[in-house]
């Protein structure tokens, strides 16, 4: 089995300084939200630090994030649960309906959590092993391959010609289209069964008793090499992993770093429409807010204590306010930073400056086939001042503007994929305008392009 060390779950620990300088790769401006989603992170590490005791005093300063759409609340809740390397989820507040009418229950965001976390424990222990499962893998086809080669010649410990020929040649990918037999456990499959919320604990006792059925048998199946490789490797992964001792890490590190996104808060606040409406959203409100100040929920895996995941809600709170939403649950989300809109410069920077900014993805994707473009700083500019523009005309909806703009000024050069024999196309103003001059000019054309 492979182990699982007890861990906090942070594997690389940042201070706020550090994990502003990490979002700043990836998010242009914000930096008063930057800072306070840094200090709660940095919050859970100091509290791990501390006695038992005292640790369960301390509760998560829960966040909420006001601001337009587009500005990147969603992408700043991302970044910083991959930074941390917790279990994440992003969930709309509107898909939830309080207890008794038809739509998800709020106790389903904690077991989505749990789910997150449980592939995050297996994906890390499964790259920790990946050489021997790999090894293991690559014995079994090779055994299907070549039947018997596994006996040994010319003295103990030299593999045969014959399978080391077959070895070469299957590392290479030289073999992946060949059709081979191969036996598989119905286990390795999974057997996955949908319970009603609050009767996870039927799907493990129901799942145990599948497996000391048929679904235990080893099957034969006939398969390209290739599939049939990743089939095994995830049969290997499931033999060598204590799924026991996984579980029981995926529960630790989603009571102690897990961390949740809750958007579109805002629609769930009181409004002065109707007053079923009314009823439904306060529901919704009274629904959360034990979640967030701490409860337990059964899932498949166990039973989880909410009291120290990290909540982190936004929305654009147009039509309502903050001051809108349950006292109580104002009370929950006591640190608020405000997201600014962005602006033509803003929108020139998202185009540039990021890790894998935009007009290096659209670089890269058309460098796949052979096309070289070459985003100018002028060209980049005119594309900024456009999106600003259709944001001011039509409806602002942040920096999502700029990749429907890349889209349609991209458009003829992503359909035709025609290589300029080793010329670079230089993506200018003149270009720009050229390729969106039209329907920037025609405004009705324009609310449903751009």
């Amino acid at each position: 089995m492979i182990p699982i060390p007890e861990t906090n779950g942070f594997i690389e620990i940042l201070k706020p300084q550090q994990i502003v300088e990490e979002l700043d790769k990836h998010i242009i401006g914000q930096r008063s939200a930057k800072v306070a989603l840094a200090i709660a992170l940095r919050n859970r590490w100091r509290r791990m630090q501390l006695s038992e005791e005292m640790q369960a005093e301390i509760q998560p300063k829960n966040i909420l994030m006001i601001g337009p759409t587009g500005v990147g609340k969603t992408e700043l809740a991302r970044k910083l649960a991959k930074l941390a390397k917790a279990p994440f989820i992003k969930v709309d507040a509107t898909k939830f309906t309080e207890v008794g009418y038809v739509g998800r229950d709020v106790e389903s965001i904690v077991r989505d959590l749990v789910e997150a976390a449980f592939r995050l424990v297996r994906a890390e222990k499964v790259r920790e092993a990946d050489a021997l499962i790999i090894e293991l893998a690559e014995e079994r086809i090779l055994d299907a391959l070549i039947p018997g080669s596994q006996a040994m010649e010319q003295g103990e410990g030299q593999e045969s010609s014959s399978r080391q020929v077959f070895r070469k040649k299957l590392r290479e990918g030289a073999l992946d289209e060949k059709e081979i037999e191969v036996e598989l456990s119905n286990t390795a499959l999974g057997v996955e069964i949908m319970a009603p919320p609050g009767l996870e604990e039927m799907t493990s006792q129901l799942q145990q008793m599948f497996s000391s059925t048929n679904f235990g048998k080893p099957r034969k199946a006939k398969m390209s090499v290739a599939r049939a490789f990743e089939k095994i490797k995830d049969e290997e992964a499931t033999k060598l992993l204590d799924e026991e001792q996984t579980k029981q890490q995926a529960l630790k590190i989603t009571e102690q770093t897990g961390i949740v996104f809750i958007d579109e808060l805002d629609k769930v606040a009181q409004s002065n429409e109707s007053h079923n409406a009314g009823i439904s959203r306060e529901g919704v409100q009274r629904d959360l807010l034990p979640l967030i100040e701490g409860c337990s929920v059964s899932t498949k895996y166990g039973v989880v204590r909410t009291d120290h995941i990290l909540f982190i809600a936004s929305g654009a709170f147009h039509l309502a306010k903050p001051s809108d939403l349950a006292p109580e649950l104002q009370g929950r989300l006591p640190v608020r930073v405000e997201l600014s809109s962005l602006g033509e410069q803003e929108f020139e920077r998202i185009l540039t400056e990021p890790k894998n900014s935009l007009c290096r993805q659209y670089e890269q994707l058309l460098a796949v086939e052979g096309v070289k473009v070459e985003f100018k700083p002028c060209g980049v500019k005119r594309i900024a001042a456009l999106a600003q523009d259709f944001n001011n005309q039509i409806e602002n909806i942040g920096a999502r503007r700029l990749h429907t703009i890349m889209e349609k000024l991209l458009e003829s050069i992503s359909f035709d994929c025609v290589e300029e024999n080793g010329n670079v196309l230089e993506i200018d103003s003149h270009y720009v305008d050229e390729q969106l001059e039209d329907i920037s000019k025609k405004d009705d054309l324009s609310r449903f392009i751009l």
